[in-house]
């Protein structure tokens, strides 16, 4: 499935967190692992309305994508303890400023900061509660 990513130092490639699970267990006796950041960026497009802004299709694609892997490598044995959505809330990043969102809530940078849940924040509380 094709990704519209905003950072050139992104590459999405989701059986290759399979791969890189199995090879750590293999290598390191199968440690506790927990996948702390994972997830991609999207363009801020200051002329969406609120409505579209929080239609992360592809985010929600991403992490659905990711976790079948991951969920394999569970399967295979591979201690996965725990998975964390890169980010929580949209927020500055180093090297691009506010011209990039990677937050699940979106922060609205234009009236207070306000945060407003995305779909993909929506569909992760309901696939925890699954």
């Amino acid at each position: 499935m094709p990704f519209q990513l905003t950072s050139d130092w992104i590459h999405v490639y989701p059986r290759g967190i399979r791969d890189a699970l199995l090879y750590t267990k293999t290598k390191y006796q199968n440690p506790l692992i927990f996948i702390t950041e994972n997830g991609i960026d999207e363009f801020n497009n200051a002329t969406l309305s609120l409505k579209e802004a929080l239609a992360d299709n592809s985010r929600i694609d991403y992490h659905y994508l990711h976790f079948q892997y991951i969920h394999r490598a569970i399967k295979d044995s591979v201690s996965v303890k725990g998975y964390f959505a890169w980010s929580l809330l949209d927020n500055f990043e180093w090297s691009s400023g506010y011209t990039v969102r990677f937050g699940i809530n979106y922060v609205d940078y234009k009236n207070g900061l306000k945060r407003h849940p995305k779909l993909s924040a929506n569909w992760f509380k309901k696939f925890l509660k699954e």
